[in-house]
């Protein structure tokens, strides 16, 4: 891995435009008109084996610990063998920025303002288009399946500009374990041993949008979250149905003036004024649903999340989310006037 983290073009070229699109193919093409979820069965089945094993070492008082234990590190071997060659790997793929010709570089407060002013005005525009009225809270009518279904329209548009986010053979599910997730607050995953993009259907429907397309950029091969966000933010914008035009203005404002915020608080105060009641609505209820289930395990889950990035060469933790506001700006200072 040391000498996979050192040769970015070679992984970019070989593997990511290489191996990865023939792989992740075969298993959408295999599972993806399965209903249910392969992978969470799988993770539940681990998980039954893993304390099976804890149970049968104590009850023989750790009998035979060292085979037992040789044996168990042979099976994980092979396991984390398969999710590098079958996902993980993309992890060390070149930028994103360079593969959409952005050029990525440090940007001012003014411009965050000035790229958080337009995101606002167009977010406002949605809002007002769907609810008639900007004091209403946008409720998004579409059941999960039909989202499914709708966010491949955003790719297949988005392809057009972008061949190389093209998604075909989709394999898009609602997690069998939505409710441990939103314990875990977490809105979906990709299972990497089996392909399966995997969203928490308890989430908002305001966001479920944008969280769809995320996962479905980690099927593409974008394993970093900020490059997931980025891509998830376009498909859902380039998306002719409202409701996700309206979530990919929204998820683009949520990181950017949470990123104001940690610059200039009295600055994203005045730019949170100009927002739609309803929108502010809409927030306050997402933040109340994720509140609603706080826990004290929560934050142990994510010590874990944050440490399996920074293993997988995302220095910044679980804060790599917070990292697409840099290609936010390159995207509206290049394709709109601010």
């Amino acid at each position: 891995m040391k000498l996979v983290e050192k040769n970015p073009s070679f992984i970019e070229h070989y593997y990511s435009n290489g191996i990865y699109p023939i792989i992740s193919s075969f298993f959408r093409i295999l599972l993806g008109w399965i209903p249910f979820s392969i992978g969470d069965l799988l993770l539940f089945f681990g998980l039954f084996i893993f304390i099976r094993f804890l149970f049968r070492l104590i009850k023989t008082r750790f009998k035979n610990f060292i085979p037992k234990i040789i044996h168990f590190t042979a099976i994980f071997s092979i396991i984390y063998f398969c999710f590098y060659l079958f996902w993980g790997l993309n992890y060390y793929r070149e930028p994103l920025s360079k593969n959409l010709n952005y050029q990525k570089q440090e940007y001012t407060t003014l411009q965050l303002k000035k790229v958080t002013a337009h995101i606002i005005k167009n977010l406002n525009h949605y809002q007002l288009e769907i609810t008639k009225n900007d004091t209403l809270k946008v409720e998004n009518p579409y059941s999960d399946k039909e989202m499914y279904n709708i966010a491949l329209s955003g790719y297949d548009h988005l392809s057009e500009d972008f061949p190389q986010l093209k998604y075909q053979y989709p394999s898009i599910k609602s997690s069998l374990m939505s409710l441990l997730q939103t314990y875990n607050g977490t809105g979906g995953y990709l299972n990497p041993l089996t392909g399966e993009a995997h969203v928490n259907s308890k989430i908002p429907k305001t966001s479920y949008p944008t969280t769809t397309c995320h996962e479905i950029a980690h099927q593409i091969g974008f394993a970093a979250e900020n490059e997931a966000n980025f891509i998830g933010f376009l498909a859902a914008n380039y998306n002719d149905n409202i409701y996700f035009k309206y979530a990919s203005y929204r998820m683009a404002f949520g990181y950017c003036i949470s990123e104001l915020r940690e610059r200039d608080k009295n600055l994203s105060k005045e730019l949170w004024k100009t927002i739609n009641s309803g929108i502010s609505k809409d927030f306050n209820a997402s933040y109340q649903f994720w509140q609603a289930y706080k826990n004290p395990f929560e934050p142990i889950v994510k010590k874990g999340y944050n440490a399996y990035l920074k293993a997988n060469k995302q220095d910044k933790g679980l804060q790599s989310y917070n990292y697409v506001v840099d290609l936010f700006i390159s995207y509206f200072e290049t394709s709109s006037k601010i």
